[in-house]
This record gives structure tokens, C-alpha cells and sequence, in this order.
């Protein structure tokens, strides 16, 4: 009952704020919708888009549902000190992994209030109502976006603002292009395929940001806390105290025609000293694969469960202490054919200590590659293959005494139908490897395969 009832009013909720949307739909400058309309919108472009009517608000959300059919197997030591293929002994609980079966996962969804301000100004506030990490309604950040700022009264400003964009709040960083791709909780109509990469570079942050556009050139700069939160608590004194995260974008997007396009970027981050950056853990969200390669047990004595073990399937190198990441990124559209690829490269360390060590920092790479196509009358059905490896040094040592680097390796297979602009129904084959793990890891050898439906809805 007390399950049905949360369904109910989740339901409840989004039939409300979609006749809430339909009511108003009032027209916002400057936004990526939250529809199939919205697909390959990176940065959105100094187009407005829509006149400028005064005031008004926009209701939209998303929400995701999903089955699983997916299954793990693992080959770790066990009591004795041996490996062993498939633990499932509770004499083995150390390294036992979670009994998974075929199932319907919890509902996902998010709220999405737009507000239009001023000409060329807006307001983006994301509530998180349901989601596999968090239950209950989380926020996941607001900003202030200008595109515009003729309520000055300055000419020189009207020029420049003919390529600025600027934005201020706590809000989803624009480091790289995959994050403009991914699930983020019930808002998962941007992401061709169920899950996101291994290693997710995504995170909210309290700062700013100014974009450049021109003639296809892109250029964004920005600062941030680099904390996924506010954080007033001080670094001991002899560390030196926190520093800003900064991050930087470079790149060029070409539109030949409707049936051709190229925008390839560089960015970067790095932030000297944090207490605890989550540029590559940001996600309060969870994974879409639920359970996978997760232990039965969290300790001795408390079991495993979807909600403390969230980001199934992923790999955090925790380089929470200090970090430098680069990501590069391609898209190619060539009639319905797609290509996005994503290769992360970076260095940080978990602690002072760590850093401060002979062996200091830690290093990790990631490549991914989808391959999409897309047909019908309105492109509205495809299929696709997306391939990702993540190579981490995770902190324990190989027999020469250096980091070891342990990787894991995903195939994901892929097909879907936009039924409405606002409507997806997608499935997904995927496999995935855990390589070069210490016997003693519960994800030593460990795969995953098995396939997952999800039914989607964005407006």
C-alpha cells in the first residue's frame, strides 16, 4: 500500500503539471526543450527563439519507468583465501553479490520550472521528486541564464550580448558535451541508451559561467566552489584552505544543412584543493541499472539496498582532494546518421595524504563511441551501438609497488521510438566486463549482461 500510494501521487503530481504545461506553455527565450525537440542542443544559441511576451512560467518534467532483466557473476576469494566463480555463500559474505532478478524498477521523475524574467533573461529551477538515490523531492539546482541585457540601457552591452551568454546559480556545469546527452533522473529523453558512461562526468556546482558564440566558434569559461553543495566548513590550516574549480571549453559546430554537421570540443577542469569535489560523483540520481555488480552485504552486519548503493555499474575514481580532467568530444550528423564520442583523460587524489605521497596522484582515461541511426518520416525510430571503456588507478598497488589499473569495458545495443515528440519507448542489450580487479575485490573478473525497457515521457 504505502508503495501503490507513492506511485499514485508521483502520477498524481505529473498529470498535474502537464495540464498545468498545456495551460500555459508560455513561450521561454534562449531554452533547450525537454522533448524529442530538444535532441543535439548542446549550448543553447543565441537565437532566442521566441518574442518576448513579459512574465511568464513554464511547467515541463520528465519521468522514467523501467523493467530489467539483467544478471552478474563475479570471481573473488572467498573464507579460505581462494577465488572462486558466482560467491553466493552468506559464509562468503564479503565479497557476495546482491540476488538480482527480472523486475520493474522504482518510478523516476523530475519537475522542470522555466520562468521568463526580462527580454533575453530566465530562470531554471530542477526538482528531483523521485529517483532511485533519493525517494523524496530533492533539488537539483537553479540558475539564472542572460542572453540579454538591454534593461541596462547600455549599447555597449546590447553589442557584446550579441555573443555572451551568461549564468549564475547552482547549476549543471558545461564541462564536455556527454552531459548534455545523459539520464538525469526522470529526464532521460536526451539519452539514446538506458544508462550513462562508466565513469560519469557530470556534477552541480555553486557558481558562473560565460559562453561564446560566433560563426560556429564556442568558448565558455567558469568558476565554481567545486562542491556539489554549499560548504562553509574550513580545510585545516596547515592545507592551505580550498580553492575555485575552474573549467574551460573550446570548440566549433558547423551546420551544413539539415542532413550535415560537425562540432567537435576540448574542455578542461581542475580545482588544486577541495574537501570533497564530485566532478566524476556528482549524480544524486543513481544508475538505471539497478543492483548490478554490488556486494549483498555494505558491512558485517547491514545489507545492500537500490537506494545506499545507487551508481550500480559505474566506476568512481574519487579524486576528491584535487583533480584535472580533459574531456574531447565529436558529433557527426550525416542524414540519420549519428556519431558522439567522448574520450575523458585526468589526474587527482582521494587526501592530502594521498596526494602528499611518493606514489602521489592517481590517473584514469575513458573512451566511449555511439553509433546511432535514425529514419522514419520524422526520424523518430532508431537504432544503436555505443561502446565505453574506463581505465582507473583506484589506489591499490601492483607487485612493482605502483598503481594498478584496474578497467571495465560496456557494450550497449540499442533501439527506440519516439511515439510523440513528448513519448519514448527504448530497450537496451548491454554487457559489461570488470578487468584486472585484486582477487580479493568482489568485482574481480565480475560481468554483467542482460537487457532493460524503459518508457519515458518529457514535456
Amino acid at each position: 500500500m504505502r508503495l501503490s500510494t507513492r506511485f499514485l501521487a508521483l502520477g498524481l503530481a505529473m498529470v498535474f503539471a502537464a495540464s498545468v504545461a498545456v495551460a500555459q506553455m508560455a513561450p521561454i527565450q534562449y531554452w533547450r526543450p525537454s522533448d524529442q525537440t530538444g535532441l543535439n542542443i548542446f549550448e543553447t544559441t543565441k537565437d532566442s527563439g521566441a518574442a518576448f511576451n513579459g512574465l511568464g512560467v513554464r511547467i515541463g518534467g520528465g519521468f522514467t519507468q523501467g523493467y530489467q532483466v539483467l544478471s552478474h557473476e563475479n570471481y573473488a576469494t572467498d573464507t579460505d583465501g581462494n577465488l572462486k566463480e558466482g560467491i553466493t555463500s552468506d559464509a562468503d559474505k564479503a565479497n557476495k553479490l546482491y540476488t538480482i532478478g527480472a523486475g520493474f524498477n522504482n518510478a523516476s521523475a523530475n519537475l522542470n520550472i522555466d520562468a521568463q524574467l526580462a527580454r533575453g533573461v530566465r530562470m531554471n529551477l530542477v526538482l528531483y521528486l523521485s529517483s532511485r538515490h533519493h525517494q523524496e523531492t530533492w533539488v537539483k539546482g537553479g540558475f539564472i541564464q542572460m542572453d540579454d541585457l538591454s534593461f541596462l540601457g547600455s549599447s555597449f552591452l546590447d553589442d557584446l550580448m550579441k555573443y555572451l551568454t551568461i549564468r549564475l546559480g547552482h547549476m549543471e556545469i558545461n564541462f564536455g558535451d556527454s552531459h548534455f546527452r545523459r539520464s538525469d533522473g526522470g529526464a532521460t529523453i536526451y539519452n539514446p541508451f538506458v544508462e550513462n558512461y562508466i565513469v560519469d562526468a557530470f556534477t552541480t556546482e555553486i557558481g558562473g559561467d560565460i559562453a561564446f558564440q560566433s560563426n560556429g566558434i564556442i568558448g565558455v569559461f567558469g568558476i565554481t566552489n567545486g562542491e556539489i553543495k554549499g560548504n562553509i566548513v574550513p580545510l585545516a590550516d596547515s592545507l592551505g584552505g580550498a580553492t575555485p574549480a575552474i573549467y574551460l571549453k573550446l570548440g566549433y559546430d558547423t551546420k551544413v544543412d539539415d542532413d550535415f554537421r560537425v562540432r567537435v570540443t576540448g574542455s578542461m577542469y581542475t580545482q588544486s584543493q577541495s574537501p570533497r569535489n564530485t566532478l566524476l560523483w556528482g549524480d544524486r540520481t543513481g544508475s538505471n541499472y539497478y543492483m548490478v555488480m554490488e556486494k549483498a552485504m555494505q558491512n558485517s552486519t547491514t545489507a545492500s539496498n537500490a537506494t545506499a548503493q545507487a551508481w550500480s555499474g559505474r566506476l568512481n575514481p574519487n579524486f576528491a582532494n584535487n583533480i584535472t580532467m580533459f574531456e574531447f568530444n565529436a558529433f557527426l550528423q550525416l542524414g540519420g546518421l549519428e556519431f558522439f564520442g567522448t574520450y575523458n583523460m585526468g589526474s587527482g587524489s582521494s587526501s592530502p595524504a594521498q596526494k602528499a605521497s611518493a606514489l602521489g596522484d592517481r590517473s584514469m582515461n575513458q573512451l566511449a563511441a555511439d553509433l546511432l541511426y535514425r529514419f522514419g518520416a520524422a526520424r523518430n525510430i532508431y537504432v544503436g551501438a555505443r561502446y565505453n571503456v574506463a581505465n582507473i588507478e583506484l589506489g591499490n598497488l601492483d607487485t612493482a609497488g605502483e598503481y594498478a589499473m584496474s578497467s571495465s569495458d560496456r557494450i550497449a545495443i540499442a533501439a527506440g521510438w519516439y511515439i510523440l515528440d513528448q513519448m519514448l519507448l527504448k530497450g537496451e542489450y548491454m554487457m559489461q566486463n570488470y578487468n584486472d580487479f585484486a582477487a580479493g575485490d568482489y568485482r574481480n573478473e565480475g560481468k554483467i549482461n542482460g537487457f532493460i525497457i524503459q518508457a519515458v515521457v518529457g514535456f
